[in-house]
């Protein structure tokens, strides 16, 4: 009885050890079948809003040219599509920078990886109070992004713009605790990202990308008080997991979302507040 016992235990140990491995490997499995009979391969990209959205629709039917099924999965908010990644309920996503994503990585113990970078957003400071950064009163509040590396981005520009003076040497890790010199007081405020439209109606200077200042209206070169230099490590970048990014199917997608048809969309519909990141 106890012998037979310890054999049915052993017995269901390799079972679920066996669909434990299974689940891990199924999308390979099924692509790589795929690819041998010739039917098209399944790829499931996560992204938010546009233009990320509109780049992956007009990639969709390149990619189905070179065999490929592409489904973008929208998500609402910005720490749902590197969970999907990391837990690959998707094979990519297109969203963010890579210091957000190394700090997800950080905070996280996953092992996402930068593919490819398509646009630098033009990071700015706007307001519905005040039309020239000067205007700015003595203790007004200024928001920003409270993730990690929008916070150290958006305290990067206000310095730039002659507002506070930081820490020296600490760049996009800086936090309001390196803030070595604020002589007019300012007061800050970190929100979600997906707050900071809202956010402009109260406070005096809301610091965002394009993708959030654009659905009101606002483009950095016409409307933003204060803008950030133009800097590579802030690029919007398709980004995979490191068992993965050499896939066939996501090279394929590197090189079709950093095309030609990708280039001229973003030059005839984003001119002022995204620029290609590649050439």
């Amino acid at each position: 009885m106890k012998k037979s016992m310890i054999l049915l235990l052993t017995l269901m140990v390799i079972l679920i050890a066996g669909c434990g491995a299974n689940t891990a490997s199924d999308t390979n499995a099924a692509n790589s079948s795929a690819e041998n009979s010739g039917e098209p391969i399944k790829l499931k990209v996560a992204t938010l809003i546009p233009p990320m959205t509109d780049i992956l629709d007009i990639v969709k039917p390149l990619l189905k040219e070179d065999g490929i099924e592409l489904e973008v999965v929208v998500l609402s908010d910005n720490v749902q599509p590197n969970e999907a990644l990391a837990n690959k309920e998707v094979d990519a996503n297109f969203f963010q920078h890579v210091p957000y994503m190394e700090q997800f990585n950080a905070s996280k113990g996953s092992e996402l990886v930068a593919v490819q970078p398509v646009y630098n957003a033009i990071y700015g400071g706007y307001s519905k109070r005040f039309k020239d950064i000067a205007e700015l009163p003595d203790g007004a509040t200024l928001v920003m992004a409270n993730d990690p590396s929008n916070i150290g981005r958006s305290l990067e520009m206000f310095e730039a713009a002659g507002l506070i003076t930081l820490k020296e040497g600490v760049g996009i890790k800086a936090t309001q605790a390196d803030i070595t010199a604020n002589p007019r007081k300012f007061k800050f405020a970190e929100v979600d990202l997906l707050m900071l439209a809202r956010m402009l109606d109260d406070a005096d200077l809301v610091a965002m990308t394009p993708a959030y200042a654009s659905p009101l209206g606002l483009t950095p070169k016409k409307d933003a008080l204060i803008t950030e230099s133009e800097d590579a490590k802030f690029a919007i970048t398709l980004v995979a997991r490191s068992d993965n990014k050499d896939s066939a199917a996501i090279k394929k997608l590197a090189e079709r979302i950093s095309g030609p048809e990708v280039k001229k969309f973003l030059e005839d519909n984003y001119a002022d507040i995204a620029l290609p990141a590649f050439k």
